[in-house]
Order: C-alpha cells, then sequence, then structure tokens
C-alpha cells in the first residue's frame, strides 16, 4: 500500500475527532492504515448476502434469527481471547495488560444479551445455546486464540479494530432496519443497540493505544496483518451463515 493510496482513505467526522489521540508520526501511519483496512473490509461487508439483505430491507425474521445464533458463537469466545491477549503480556506492558482486561470485563457476558433478542424474536433459547460453530466462526475463534497465546501480541489492536469498529459504525443502523420486523423493535435488538451505544468508546480506547504498540515499521506490519486475517474470518463467518 503506498502512501498516496493511505491518504486518500476517507475519514468520518469521529474518526477525525479520535485521531487527535494519535500523536506520534509511526501510530500516525499506522492510525492511516487502519482506516484502509476498515474502508476495505467495510466494502467487501456491504456485498456478502446476508447483510445486502439487510440494507436493502429485505431481511426476514429468520435471517435475523440465523444472525444471532451464529454471532453468539463468536461473542462468546470473545472474552476467552481478550482476557488470553491480557495474560501472554509481561511486564513491560502492564499498561496495555490493564487496558485489555478492563475491555474484557466489559464484554465477556455480552452473549447474554444476544440470547435474549433470540428469544424475543421467536428462537429457542436451547437452539442458540446447543449450536455449534459454522465454518467461519471456527476459523476466525482458531486465529483469535492462536494469535492471543503470542508473547505480548500487540497486534491484537487490529483485531479489535475490526470487531469494535463494526459496533461503533454499524451496528445502530443495522438495529434501525432489524427493530422494523418486530412491533416491539427494541426488545429484539438490545445487543446491537448496546454496541451502537458503546463501541466509540472501545473505539477511543484503542485509538489511546497506537502510539504505545505500534512504535516500528515491523510492528505496524503485524498490526496490519492480524486486522485484514480477522476481515477476511468475519467475512467468511458471516457468509456461511446462509451455508448452515
Amino acid at each position: 500500500m503506498d502512501q498516496a493510496s493511505v491518504n486518500a482513505v476517507p475519514i468520518s467526522s469521529s474518526d477525525d475527532k479520535l485521531s487527535s489521540k494519535v500523536l506520534t508520526e509511526q501510530g500516525q501511519s499506522c492510525l492511516r492504515m487502519l482506516l484502509r483496512v476498515w474502508f476495505e473490509f467495510e466494502r467487501s461487508l456491504s456485498k456478502v448476502p446476508i447483510v445486502q439483505r439487510l440494507e436493502q430491507n429485505r431481511l426476514s425474521i429468520e435471517d435475523y434469527q440465523k444472525l444471532l445464533l451464529n454471532m453468539r458463537q463468536q461473542v462468546i469466545e470473545g472474552s476467552r481471547w481478550i482476557t488470553q491477549a491480557a495474560s501472554s503480556f509481561d511486564r513491560d506492558f502492564s499498561d496495555v495488560r490493564s487496558e485489555v482486561i478492563g475491555h474484557a470485563y466489559d464484554e465477556h457476558r455480552d452473549y447474554e444479551m444476544l440470547e435474549r433478542d433470540y428469544v424475543a424474536s421467536g428462537g429457542k433459547l436451547e437452539d442458540i445455546q446447543q449450536a455449534q460453530r459454522n465454518l467461519g466462526s471456527e476459523a476466525l475463534h482458531g486465529f483469535m486464540m492462536y494469535r492471543s497465546a503470542q508473547p505480548n501480541p500487540i497486534d491484537m489492536i487490529g483485531a479489535m479494530w475490526i470487531i469494535e469498529g463494526l459496533g461503533n459504525k454499524m451496528a445502530s443502523q443495522w438495529a434501525d432496519i432489524i427493530a422494523t420486523l418486530a412491533d416491539d423493535g427494541d426488545s429484539i435488538t438490545s445487543f446491537m443497540r448496546y454496541h451502537g451505544e458503546n463501541d466509540e468508546a472501545h473505539m477511543a480506547e484503542l485509538y489511546e493505544l497506537i502510539d504505545r504498540v505500534c512504535q516500528s515499521d515491523e510492528q505496524q506490519s503485524a498490526i496490519e496483518r492480524t486486522a485484514k486475517v480477522v476481515g477476511k474470518l468475519y467475512l467468511l463467518q458471516l457468509e456461511e451463515i446462509d451455508n448452515v
């Protein structure tokens, strides 16, 4: 990726406001790269069949139930890889470890909201609790657990950039569309509403970490690779929903 293409990335007002938290030249380079990776991910996301149906107001209640059922496996495992990442930072990164532990605490029971939405939409609790991970979720989970177990896994900020970005940038607008599927739309969209409201704060925390975890071209390359891999695997997870 050349510098011209990096500088051409469109920046939202929220991103522009948060970018002031990144002060170093290396951090700014990493930030522009992450924005570029997100832009490419978002463009690919719009081509996934279930996302197309959602954004074109063609999603059925059955589609939504399948989306929740398949998302739960990634959500319930999220606190595991976040916690493992925290334990993989040594004392030289104790400040980063503290931030990651706080993040794991905030989200370790999010799957319960997702289960309540599933039941409120007409699904059976035992169905969502007993469902297996789809092929994309298996691949995503395996990669996350592998990378988070590496010593000082600073590249995991790239993974969190993709996953938290979904909540920050997409969840609220998706919830507004999905709410039209039920008489009491709020009762089936609590998970997405929560993340739409709270993930901006989580994104702010990621911005504050960029200078700390990206201090060389090698670290930036590792962060970029992990962000791209997680983006690809997240897309696969969503694509596999129609194959379950």
